[in-house]
């Protein structure tokens, strides 16, 4: 039986999941998803991997949320001050 954190990292290493994807897949509460992302984007690292992030993107105008560090997803667009916003995808590489 895997820990959910090694559910995710197995995942993510398939393909790219916005947190609901997640949530949904491993039949955990979106808000929990979180705290793992952050703790798997260390532990990769000690295995020559990474967390790749998709940034967010507004629908709206197109702009990219590059620099963002927080995984979770803007509530509007510093741009357009729209609220269309899609979420980050993310995936282990």
């Amino acid at each position: 039986m895997l820990t959910i954190r090694q559910q995710l990292i197995a995942l993510l290493s398939q393909g790219e999941y916005d947190v609901r994807d997640i949530s949904q897949i491993l039949g955990i509460p979106e808000k929990e998803v979180y705290p793992h992302l952050a703790h798997i984007g260390r532990s990769v690292a000690s295995k020559k991997r990474r967390l790749k992030i998709e940034p967010a993107r507004c629908f709206e105008c197109g702009f990219q949320f590059e620099e963002r560090k927080r995984f979770t997803k803007p509530s509007r667009c510093p741009r357009c001050k729209g609220e269309r916003i899609e979420a980050p995808r993310f995936n282990v590489v």
